[in-house]
């Protein structure tokens, strides 16, 4: 059949709308890989990554996509007895706080310990070493009851000090002590090649029974105990911190050791034969060194109230180890019995802040 001749001028009009055809594809491709590389963090509400097919990469860091990380998490653990009262951990903490209420004298406690030994030592090693992988973003660890002698406070009152932390201040530090005021604890406190030559001393003086010996303190048996639990570590010549065995830890400085020097931590807790006061007290000046810090660790009270609860300004009047009016070391260790509203000799008190 005769289909006459080609037309040279309709071919090629064809191979360019055919080429035309082929740049616009390319050029689709190539914006369209940019737009997903650089997806846009913020959506209309209900409208997802996912659900629009748009893949994106994640941030370097929380300051590239703020908006896309919750907020940090934090846990609370505290070692409590099963007379303590625990319920102000809910009432008047944070909601998003998880609460680990450990019971350490009840064996069938949803959270409890292998046996109650080193006191609050041994809820906190026993609390890392169950949830090493699963840690929060900080731990805070802490006592049972919300009034003690020892809570930084006018009213000695643990709930404003907790609500007040600065989270942020934990994270830059890893960790940091809940207790500013130096009094019991620093400047220094331990001095454990010192202290151990003049318990061998006294020691050697008294007489051979028992009762003849010098009691055995903390300062006397720290050199051993810490060659003990930090292994090739050198003894410090001093050791100081403000007491008492409460503090906020990040989870990457928990991390920086392994989980196995926990559980060794533990087992020392577990086997040594040092009583439960001398065990715990041991573990009390350890803490600050094991997480990271010197040996020393006696912040300025004006700084370390300004960093950690925001507590700053030119009329807090303060010495390197107090600030005027916030701490006063109480006569006694328990408290009246009708603290805070009532004081030491029955007086009115005006607290005002919430009750149980």
């Amino acid at each position: 059949m005769f289909k006459g001749r080609p037309n040279p001028g309709r071919s090629l009009l064809l191979s360019f709308i055919l080429l035309c055809l082929c740049f616009l594809i390319l050029l689709y491709h190539h914006h369209a890989a940019g737009f997903d590389s650089q997806a846009i963090a913020i959506r209309p509400a209900g409208d997802t990554a996912g659900s629009r097919g748009i893949a994106e990469p994640p941030a370097k860091n929380p300051e590239e996509h703020p908006l896309h990380h919750p907020p940090p998490s934090v846990d609370i653990v505290a070692a409590s007895l099963q007379t303590d009262n625990t319920a102000w951990f809910h009432r008047h903490l944070p909601l998003s706080w998880r609460k680990h209420i450990y019971t350490v004298d009840d064996s069938r406690a949803s959270l409890t310990v292998p046996k109650n030994k080193g006191r609050e030592a041994m809820v906190y090693l026993t609390h890392i070493v169950n949830n090493y992988d699963s840690l929060a973003e900080t731990t805070i660890f802490f006592h049972a009851a919300r009034f003690a002698w020892h809570n930084d406070d006018p009213d000695y009152d643990a709930v404003p000090t907790l609500r007040r932390l600065r989270l942020e201040h934990v994270r830059r530090e890893g960790y940091v002590n809940l207790r500013c005021v130096w009094v019991i604890g620093c400047p220094e406190e331990i001095h454990p090649h010192l202290d151990a030559e003049e318990a061998r001393r006294l020691d050697s003086e008294a007489g051979s029974t028992d009762e003849e010996k010098p009691p055995t303190t903390t300062k006397a048996i720290y050199k051993t105990a810490f060659q003990e639990l930090l292994q090739g570590v050198p003894v410090p010549d001093v050791v100081a911190v403000s007491c008492c065995s409460q503090f906020a830890v990040t989870r990457e400085a928990i991390r920086r050791r392994p989980r196995e020097d926990y559980v060794r931590f533990r087992d020392w807790l577990l086997s040594t034969p040092l009583t439960d006061d001398l065990s715990g007290r041991v573990m009390e000046f350890a803490w600050h060194i094991i997480f990271g810090k010197e040996s020393v660790h006696c912040p300025s009270t004006k700084d370390c109230y300004c960093n950690l609860w925001g507590l700053c300004g030119d009329d807090m009047t303060c010495t390197d180890g107090a600030c005027e009016g916030r701490y006063t070391l109480p006569g006694l260790a328990n408290l009246p019995d009708h603290w805070p509203l009532l004081g030491w000799a029955g007086e009115n008190r005006n607290f005002t802040g919430p009750l149980d």
